[in-house]
């Protein structure tokens, strides 16, 4: 089943190349449950495979989408506050942990967390949203976001790009990235805590 998904994704990415990447992203960070990042993957694969795209245009089109996209996902947040939050439980478009981890993180590490929710699948899709809903200061957001987006744009499009040799390689990649991208935002987020607790540390 998820074979036949992929290569579902596959075609639509060849059948609509940057217009798909630009629309996956937009609606993954706007707080959809979309395949924004296996999109991504699979289009930077493409421009290396197939030369039917090219790398430099589509980190340029995914930075804009996915940037955008969590923009839009802040303003409906902001605009739907917490009754917002609980639709997506309802509607089962996020699991309760997951919105419960994201508020966790955005409360003790504010406008960081916008960074390192790139990485985390789940919290990517409802990070726009919940720093809306729990009024995170928009300049500080979208400064985060904008790095976040340009730093998790690049890799993934790299990351892609180079195992344009190997469609096998590709497909294990994606059923273990989620797992990687995890445990690399979970290592940044104890390093911020470490730096959070040393300069309180120094304060007193």
């Amino acid at each position: 089943m998820a074979q036949h998904i992929f290569e579902v994704l596959r075609e639509y990415v060849v059948g609509y190349g940057y217009w798909a990447v630009g629309a996956t992203l937009l609606l993954e960070n706007a707080g959809l449950p979309v395949p924004g990042e296996t999109v991504l993957l699979l289009a930077s694969f493409l421009a290396y495979s197939q030369r039917t795209l090219h790398l430099p245009t589509i980190i340029l089109v995914a930075t804009c989408a996915a940037v955008g996209g969590d923009n839009l996902g802040y303003w409906i947040g902001n605009r739907g506050g917490r009754t917002l939050l609980d639709h997506y439980q309802h509607m089962r478009y996020m699991r309760p942990t997951t919105i419960e981890h994201g508020e966790r993180l955005f409360r003790r590490y504010g406008a960081t967390t916008i960074f390192f929710a790139r990485f985390i699948a789940g919290v990517r899709i409802v990070a726009g949203p919940l720093a809306g809903a729990l009024r995170m200061d928009w300049p500080r957001f979208a400064l985060w976001n904008l790095l976040g987006g340009i730093v998790w744009v690049t890799l993934i499009s790299l990351l892609g790009y180079f195992l344009g040799g190997s469609w096998d390689t590709l497909v294990r990649v994606v059923k273990h990235l989620h797992l990687s991208a995890i445990l690399i935002a979970s290592a940044a987020i104890v390093v911020l805590w470490w730096r959070h607790r040393r300069t309180s540390g120094q304060r007193r």
